[in-house]
C-alpha cells in the first residue's frame, strides 16, 4: 500500500433544508471525494494484481462476500501485513465453518508490531501518533517513535517482572495515554491485555478479572472528571488484594505524581511521557522494540460482555483478525489513515475505546481523553475537537441527542472545519438529531451511524465512503460482512423486521469465551437459532436503497398483536418531547394473553407529577408524538415518571432486565448491579415490578 496524506478533497455539499425527511440524501461523496479514498486505491490495486474490476462499493461488497477468503487475503497484501506463514495461495481461510472458522492456521502475527510500524517510516517517524487532553485543554503529544520508545520500555519492564506469552496484564484505569501504551506493550511480548474503568465498581471489576487470573494488574489512585478529583487508591488496594495471582502491582499516579499516593513494597510507579517512561521518579533506560511473532488467534485481549443477566462473558479476540478488521474497518470503510486524527471520549469499559489502537494501525493519529464529555458545558467535546483539529469524530448517539436538545449550536461557535466525519453509535440516531447534525453542526460531514458490537470490536453496518448518506438509514453493511434479516423460520425478509443474521465468518469473531472450555457458552450465544449463522441479537430491517435500519435488540423487541417493534423507533420519537431527558420501554407477555407495554420517562427539573404519573397534557403529547411518527402500535399502555433509568457502563438502557422484573424473576437473578453505572435507579423499578405482579394476581382471583 502507499502511504497517502488525507486528501483535501471534499464530498458534495447538499442544500439545507428546513426540514429533513427520512430517507432523504444528507451526504454524498463527490467524484474528487471518491477517488481521493483508501477504498479507491485498493479498488484500482485488486485489478492490477488480481485482475479483478470493481467500479462501486457495491461491486467490492458483492465480491468480499461472495469470495471472503480471497477479499481478506487482498487486505492482508494490500496493507503490507507484517508477519510471516501467510503463504501464497491468496486464501485467507482454511475453514470457512461457523463457529469454528481456520484463519491462516501456519502464521505467525503481533498486533503491536503491525500498529508501531510506522515508526520505522523515516517520514513518518517524528510525526504526531498520539494526542492526549485533559479537562482543562493541555495537550501532550506523542510522535510515532515517541510511542514506540514508551512502548518498548514498558514491554521491557513486564518482561523484566516475569511476564510471558499468554499471561495476563490487567487494567484499572481511564483513557489515558497509559492505558494505550499498556496494552501496546502486553500484546507486544504475546501477553492478554484487559481494562476496567475506574469508574466501576469494586465488585464489578473482579467479576471480570478474577476470571482471568491475571499476573499483573495497572491501575489510578484517581482520576478527575467534570472538575472534581475522584480518590480511587482504596478501591484498588481492595481490588489488587482479592486477586491471588497478581504478583505485579503498577501504580500510575494521574494527578501528582511525586505524592497522590503512598507506595507500599511491592508496588511500582509508572509513568509514560514523550521523553520515556518513569519508574519510581526514575526515567527507564532505553529500550530495543522487540515483537513476540504469536499464532493468527493467539488471544489479544478480553472484552466483557455487560453482565446485566448474571457474571460477564470473557470474549476473547485474536491478534491476527483484530489487524485484518481494523484495517478493513476504519480503514476502508471509515476512510481513516496518514495525515487524519481520531477523537473519542471512550470510557475504557467500552468496546470503543479498543477502536483508538484500531485506527492507529490505519497510521492515522489518536486522541485520548479521561474527563467528563460535558465538562464546562454540554457541546465540550466540540471545543476538543477544534482545539486538536479532529478530523473524525466518534461518539455516542445519545450525546449528539443531548446537544441537540441543549439549543447550543457547534458549528456556530467553534472552528470544526477539519471534522471531516463523525460516527455515532451505542444506539439507533433519531432522525432530528441526524438533521440538527447538518443543520447546526457542518453540512458536508460525513455523518453515518454504525452498528457492531463488543463480541466482534468492530462493526457489522455503518459507513462507507463512496455512496450516499439517507436520513434515517445506515448505509449498508461494512465489508465482507454478509448481513440479512431473517424471519423465525430462516428466511431472508426485505423491508420488514428481522433478527441480524451473519452467514460468512469474519476474522474478529471471538476465537473463544473465557473458560468456556467446550465452546458450548459460544455457541448458543450466537448459533442456538439458526446452526451455522451467526445471530447477533438486533433486529434490523433491509431496505430497497440497500440501507438498513437498526430497531434495538431483539430481545428487547416489543411484539404487540404479533408485529415486532423496535423500541428505539419509540426512543426516536421522544427526541421531540422537550420535557423528558431519558425514556424506557418494555414489553411484557401476560399470562392471560394480554401484553403490558408501559414507558417510563425521565422528566426534567421543574417538571411536576402526583402519585408518580405524568400529566395529562403531557402525557396526550407523548401518545400522540409516538403515534406520528411511528404507529399506533407503538403507543405505551401507561407513561410513568421515573427517577432515573438504569443504564451500563457503556451508557446502554437495560430493557431487558427490567423486562425480567415484570415478568416475575427473581430481582437478584433478573439483574447484576455491579454492572450498572446508576444501581440505585433500580430499587424503583423493582418494587414497581411487585406491585405490578400483586395486581395481576389479585385480579386472576377476582
Amino acid at each position: 500500500m502507499t502511504t497517502t496524506t488525507t486528501s483535501g478533497a471534499t464530498p458534495h455539499q447538499l442544500p439545507l433544508e428546513t426540514t429533513i425527511n427520512r430517507g432523504a440524501i444528507t451526504w454524498e461523496p463527490s467524484e474528487e471525494f471518491t477517488k481521493s479514498t483508501t477504498l479507491w486505491h485498493f479498488m484500482q490495486w485488486t485489478l492490477e494484481h488480481r485482475g479483478i474490476e470493481l467500479k462501486t462499493y457495491r461491486d467490492v461488497l458483492k465480491w468480499s462476500v461472495d469470495d471472503t477468503s480471497g477479499f481478506w487475503d487482498a487486505v492482508r497484501r494490500f496493507y503490507g501485513v507484517i508477519g510471516e506463514g501467510f503463504g501464497d495461495t491468496e486464501r485467507a481461510l482454511a475453514s470457512e465453518q461457523m463457529p469454528g472458522a481456520v484463519w491462516y492456521p501456519e502464521a505467525k502475527i503481533n498486533f503491536t508490531e503491525n500498529v508501531l510500524k510506522y515508526a520505522q517510516n523515516p517520514e513518518q517517524r517524528d510525526e504526531l501518533a498520539l494526542l492526549n487532553v485533559t479537562e482543562d485543554g493541555t495537550q501532550t503529544r506523542f510522535s510515532w517513535a515517541e510511542l514506540e520508545n514508551n512502548v518498548a520500555q514498558l514491554a521491557q519492564l513486564l518482561k523484566d517482572r516475569g511476564v510471558q506469552p499468554g499471561d495476563r496484564v490487567a487494567a484499572y484505569l481511564p483513557n489515558i495515554p497509559e492505558a494505550l501504551i499498556g496494552l501496546l506493550a502486553a500484546a507486544s511480548i504475546g501477553a492478554v491485555w484487559t481494562i476496567n474503568s475506574p469508574d466501576l465498581s469494586v465488585q464489578a471489576t473482579l467479576d471480570r478479572l478474577k476470571q482471568l487470573e491475571p499476573k499483573v494488574l495497572f491501575g489510578v489512585d484517581s482520576y478527575q472528571f467534570n472538575g472534581k478529583i475522584i480518590d480511587r487508591s482504596a478501591q484498588l488496594r481492595e481490588i489488587a488484594d482479592e486477586i491471588p495471582s497478581v504478583t505485579t502491582r503498577i501504580l500510575v499516579p494521574t494527578l501528582d505524581p511525586g505524592n497522590s499516593a503512598e507506595l507500599t513494597d511491592g508496588v511500582l510507579s509508572y509513568r509514560a511521557a514523550p521523553s520515556g517512561g518513569v519508574v519510581q521518579e526514575e526515567p527507564l533506560a532505553p529500550a530495543t522494540p522487540n515483537y513476540e511473532r504469536v499464532p493468527f488467534a493467539h488471544p489479544l485481549w478480553v472484552l466483557f460482555s455487560s453482565g446485566t443477566t448474571g457474571k460477564p462473558k470473557g470474549i476473547v479476540h485474536g491478534h491476527g483478525g483484530m489487524v485484518l478488521e481494523s484495517l478493513k474497518g476504519p480503514g476502508l470503510n471509515h476512510d481513516m489513515r496518514r495525515g487524519d486524527l481520531y477523537y473519542v471520549a471512550a470510557n475504557t469499559s467500552w468496546m470503543v475505546w479498543n477502536t483508538l489502537v484500531n485506527n492507529l494501525i490505519t497510521g492515522a493519529s489518536v486522541v485520548t481523553y479521561a474527563g467528563s464529555p460535558m465538562a464546562g458545558r454540554v457541546d465540550h467535546q466540540f471545543k476538543i475537537i477544534a482545539e486538536t483539529g479532529a478530523t473524525m469524530f466518534a461518539t455516542g448517539a445519545a450525546y449528539l441527542s443531548l446537544v441537540e436538545k441543549s439549543g447550543l449550536v457547534p458549528g456556530a461557535e467553534y472552528d470544526l472545519s477539519k471534522m471531516r466525519s463523525i460516527l455515532s453509535t451505542g444506539s439507533p440516531l433519531p432522525d432530528s438529531t441526524w438533521a440538527w447534525v447538518h443543520t447546526h453542526v457542518r453540512p458536508d460531514v460525513h455523518l453515518g451511524s454504525d452498528s457492531g458490537g463488543t463480541d466482534i470490536c468492530s462493526g457489522f453496518l455503518g459507513s462507507n465512503p463512496l455512496e450516499p448518506v439517507r436520513l434515517g438509514e445506515l448505509q449498508g453493511p461494512q465489508l465482507a460482512v454478509a448481513v440479512e434479516a431473517w424471519d423465525d423460520s430462516g428466511r431472508r425478509v426485505f423491508n420488514d423486521v428481522g433478527d441480524m443474521t451473519i452467514t460468512r465468518p469474519m476474522p474478529s469473531m471471538p476465537v473463544f469465551f473465557w473458560g468456556d472450555e467446550d465452546g458450548q457458552k459460544y455457541r448458543d450465544a450466537y448459533f442456538e437459532k439458526f446452526p451455522g449463522v451467526w445471530t447477533h441479537g438486533d433486529w434490523i430491517s433491509e431496505l430497497p436503497s440497500g440501507g438498513f435500519i437498526v430497531h434495538g435488540r431483539s430481545d428487547a423487541t416489543l411484539n404487540r398483536q404479533g408485529v415486532r417493534l423496535g423500541s428505539a423507533d419509540i426512543y426516536s420519537a421522544m427526541q421531540h418531547i422537550p420535557e423528558v431527558t431519558d425514556s424506557l420501554v418494555i414489553g411484557v407477555e401476560e399470562a392471560d394473553g394480554g401484553y403490558y407495554m408501559p414507558l417510563f420517562v425521565v422528566l426534567r427539573d421543574g417538571q411536576t407529577t402526583e402519585n408518580g404519573k405524568v400529566s395529562e397534557e403531557l402525557s396526550d403529547r407523548i401518545k400522540t408524538t409516538i403515534r406520528s411518527r411511528t404507529s399506533a402500535r407503538h403507543v405505551p399502555d401507561e407513561i410513568i415518571a421515573v427517577p432515573g433509568v438504569p443504564t451500563t457502563h457503556a451508557g446502554k438502557r437495560t430493557e431487558v432486565p427490567v423486562k425480567k422484573l415484570f415478568a416475575g424473576h427473581d430481582p437478584e437473578r433478573a439483574i447484576n448491579r455491579g454492572s450498572l453505572q446508576n444501581p440505585e435507579t433500580i430499587d424503583w423499578f423493582v418494587a414497581r415490578a411487585n406491585a405490578y405482579r400483586d395486581r395481576k394476581i389479585t385480579s386472576a382471583k377476582q
